[in-house]
Formats: structure tokens, sequence, C-alpha cells
């Protein structure tokens, strides 16, 4: 059973069921484009899966919370196009898979409900798939959903089409729930099992630490993580993959420490790539910080504008990689 809180018992229902609704119909589409997309140089797969899991999740948000703002990174204009028609009818037709009979005008109004603003004391905020060439790839992707009220994010869920059930398992499909104060439980995407608590690893050594990092060599310096590995001793090589996948590789506790090191100076995290899986890690028992320290600050709009990086970690290896970060010198 999952955990419950008289604040947001019924938010988490909702962001569960959702998040499931909108992995299945994200799987289905990949399984059909398997192996031929990067021949043929064709992003449209994930366009469709994109905007398709955006219209089930902000439509399952509207009906349950009508009040409540929606923070997405899609919307609908692209799809109105003139010569978009195709892509729309797609759209259309992997979303009536989960409500049969829904038009193309219904469509887009559900994606559209993802353009409010993060002013409100209370919003959702949400990645419709994280990891798009992961998911081109046949690899790990994620959807991630949070809600944050008043600048903090007080449920997480985080949808992981392509994560085994747990580790060793061959099943794959999990998702990781959190609510702020009561710990994460994992459960299939598939319902064949229940929920279980999820704690991160009491690994306390750095040399045996387990670090992730993402694939994509613009979403973190991978040589400069590189160089921090060394100063911590781990002589392991990093595990990458793509999505927020990694925050739950490091809740589980598969992974002691995740880096997303910037790769330019300014450069601005987003909300909805960090919300539900700060959450995971902190509520099985990690820690998130930027790269100097400092807690995720959500309450600044779409950017996470007063930090720099994300180190994610299992807790007692936090205080360790910081120190190794400031003596490479990152975020100098």
């Amino acid at each position: 059973m999952l955990m419950t809180s008289s604040l947001f018992e019924k938010e988490l229902a909702v962001a569960v069921d959702a998040v499931r609704r909108a992995s299945s119909l994200c799987a289905r589409v990949q399984a059909e484009i398997a192996g031929s997309v990067l021949e043929k140089k064709d992003r449209s797969p994930v366009t469709v899966a994109d905007f398709g899991s955006q219209a089930v999740v902000c439509r399952a948000l509207r009906d349950a919370f009508p009040d409540d703002a929606v923070v997405a990174e899609e919307a609908s204009a692209a799809l109105k196009e003139p010569d978009a028609r195709p892509l729309l009818d797609r759209v259309v037709s992997v979303v009536s898979d989960v409500h049969p009979g829904v038009t193309a005008q219904q469509v887009c109004e559900w994606i559209d409900i993802g353009g409010g603003e993060v002013g409100a004391s209370r919003h959702w905020t949400l990645d419709p798939i994280d990891g798009t060439k992961g998911f081109l790839r046949g690899e790990q992707y994620a959807v991630a959903l949070a809600l944050i009220v008043d600048g903090e994010v007080v449920v997480g869920v985080l949808g992981c089409p392509n994560l085994s059930v747990h580790e060793g398992a061959t099943e794959q499909g999990v998702m990781l729930a959190a609510i702020k104060g009561l710990g994460v439980q994992a459960m299939p995407l598939s319902a064949s099992e229940g929920p279980t608590p999820v704690k991160s690893s009491a690994q306390a050594l750095p040399e045996y630490a387990r670090f992730c990092e993402s694939v994509e060599s613009g979403h973190t310096d991978h040589s400069e993580a590189a160089q921090v590995a060394r100063v911590l001793g781990i002589s392991g090589s990093s595990v990458r993959l793509d999505s927020q996948a990694k925050y739950a590789v490091v809740a589980r506790g598969e992974a002691d420490i995740y880096m997303r090191l910037p790769t330019r100076p300014g450069y601005v995290e987003k909300i909805w790539d960090h919300a539900a899986g700060s959450l995971v890690v902190t509520e099985a028992g990690g820690r998130v910080t930027d790269i100097h320290g400092a807690d995720l600050d959500f309450s600044k709009g779409r950017g996470l504008v007063a930090n720099a990086g994300v180190i994610a970690t299992n807790g007692p290896l936090h205080d360790a990689v910081l120190a190794a970060l400031a003596e490479v010198g990152v975020g100098r």
C-alpha cells in the first residue's frame, strides 16, 4: 500500500496513476520504432510520445485539481501548423489508446494545460519524456512529475519504463513515488507487485563508491567528473544513463553518486529535470545539492537560477564529493 498523508494522499494517487498511463503510452511508441530511428534521423516518434504523455498527465491533473497550475515542456502550437496534421493524427492515435474517442482539439487543449505559470504557491512540474536521446536509442528515459508547494517539492513520481523492477530483475518498468517526509516506494509499472520501500546505500568509503552520470556530454562535464572520481579514489568507470533514471538508481542503492556538472558558465537547469528525482533521492535517505553544497531552490521560476549543477548522493558520501569538487576547481 502506498504511503499516505492527510495533505497529499490524493495528489500521490493521481500522480501515480497518471505517470503509469503516460509511461505505458511511451513504451508502446518506443517499441514501435525499435532499431529504425537512428538510421532515419527521425525525431517524430519521440515527439509523438512527448505530446501524448503530456496530454495524458495534464488531463488527469486538471480533472483532479482544476485550480493547480501545471508547468511542462510542450505546447500544442507546433501541432496546429498546416503541415503538422500527420503528426497531430499520430498523437491523437496514441492518446486514444488511453482515452478512446478523444479528438484533436481535446488533445491540444490537454497539452496546453502545461503552459501554467510558476508564480502560484502550488503547481505541478512535468517532463513528459526526460531523456529524449535515450528514448530514441531504445535505452533509459523517464516520465517525471512533481508537486511544488511554496517552493518545496512535496510529491515526486518517476516512471522509468526501461529500468529493471529491481537490481538483477528481468522485468523492466519501475515507478518510484515519494511524499516529503514519508519516504519513497518503488513498484512495477505493470502493477505485477505491490510497492516496496526504497533506501539509498550506506556506503561511506569513497573508493568503493559507484557513480553515474549523463550519457550526453552536453549535459555534464565528463572530464571534470573523471577528475573528481580520481580525487575520491574511485577506480571503476562511471555508469552512463539518460534521464532522471539516474536519481532512481541512486535512491535504490545501485549507485552512490550522481554528478551533473556545469558544461558552460551561466547554464541554468530546468525544474522539471530535477524536481521529482531530487525528492525521490532525499526521501530514500540520500542528499541532493548543487556543486557548492546549496539545496536546490525550486522557488525561482522555471529554472534553478540560484544553483549551479546538481550532485545527488546516498548521503554519507556527500561531503566527500563536495570536497573533491572544490579540490578539482569545479564551478570556479
